[in-house]
């Protein structure tokens, strides 16, 4: 699997956070949510890690109906 750098992470942060169920995974999104605006702030290897498991299982979780094709119109 290809290794997310931390921007791209980040980007898909908002999604990560409304997707995350109650507990541990909600709580640790929103901590991240709270840390990332700290000047200079990078994240632990251990924060590193959950972060890109949270983002990919964002992406395997994600419902083919919630694909929309866009169409280019000639």
């Amino acid at each position: 699997m290809r290794q997310r750098p931390l921007d791209e992470l980040l980007f898909h942060w908002r999604a990560v956070i409304g997707a995350a169920p109650e507990g541990f995974p909600r709580d640790f999104a929103l901590s991240i949510q709270k840390q990332r605006r700290r000047p200079g702030w990078e994240p632990t290897d251990r924060q590193m890690a959950i972060m890109r498991r949270m983002v990919a299982e964002l992406f395997t979780q994600m419902d083919v109906g919630e694909v929309q094709l866009i169409e280019g119109g000639a």
